[in-house]
């Protein structure tokens, strides 16, 4: 098992089950809309090169979240472990920004040997924390929206085979106020880009890119070569497609053109 050893963990080491990359490109969805948002939910600085999160237990069981700053060492981590092969993550104790209590995501590994995973308890002479934890699976708020269009963007051929024309109620003009103000925010981003992160562009094939847009109350997903869903807050688990018509292809291309775009480990 990879290992670490945070600070704040007494003399066990942490035994990380699973990492996620922190910077304006990628970012877990549960953290914010952007990138500084989600810097600022763990209580962190929003560095532009960002930070690698390693998710693990100590030798008591107790969840741990450590933030580095060695984000390559975290990134080729993850590749390796998307490829099935080993990797030894271990980042030096001198490039650790935090070590804080809890997980803010789901981790569905589990460590042979150890107590099951809990919350660690405040040591005598410490304040009383509240552990990160993941959102309720069960409400709808933005943090529920945004992990829906990440799972949108992850299945797109699935959620894509749903739709037919008859779902366009007007094509490339939604007929829900709601989407239509969705687009004009998006438009307003071409002409007052905001924060890093808020529009984030993937590999999706060839000449297709996946975008990520967020803003406040809304999440996008779209298809360069095709069509967008949206989803909003005030509309619980609801999924809106917007068809291509004459305005959605040169609107996806310009976001495209201002998006962040995940940089390959090295």
């Amino acid at each position: 098992m990879d290992r670490t050893e945070p600070d704040g963990a007494g003399e066990d080491q942490l035994y990380v089950l699973t990492a996620a990359l922190l910077t304006p490109a990628a970012f877990p969805a549960v953290l914010g809309d952007d990138f500084p948002d989600a810097c600022e939910a763990l209580g962190l600085e929003p560095f532009e090169d960002g930070y690698g999160l390693l998710f693990g237990q100590d030798g008591h069981g107790a969840r741990w979240t450590v933030a580095t700053e060695d984000v390559a060492l975290t990134a080729c981590a993850i590749a390796a472990w998307d490829c099935g092969m080993p990797y030894d993550l271990s980042p030096h104790e001198r490039t650790i920004a935090a070590v804080l209590p809890g997980w803010p995501v789901p981790v569905g590994v589990a460590v042979r040997g150890l107590p099951a995973p809990h919350d660690p308890e405040p040591l005598p002479d410490e304040e009383p924390f509240a552990p990160l934890a993941p959102p309720d699976a069960e409400a709808w708020g933005p943090a529920q929206r945004r992990m829906g269009a990440d799972e949108i963007a992850l299945h797109w051929s699935q959620w894509r085979g749903q739709v037919d024309q008859e779902d366009f109620a007007q094509p490339g003009a939604p007929a829900h106020e709601g989407v239509r103000e969705v687009l004009r925010q998006l438009h307003g981003y071409l002409d007052d880009p905001p924060p890093a992160g808020r529009v984030r562009s993937a590999f999706a094939g060839r000449d297709v890119r996946t975008l990520r847009v967020d803003g406040p109350g809304w999440s996008v997903v779209a298809h360069t070569d095709d069509i967008a869903f949206v989803l909003l807050d005030d509309e619980p688990g609801e999924v809106f497609p917007v068809g291509r018509g004459p305005e959605l292809p040169g609107l996806l291309k310009r976001l495209d053109a201002l998006a962040v775009r995940p940089e390959p480990p090295s």
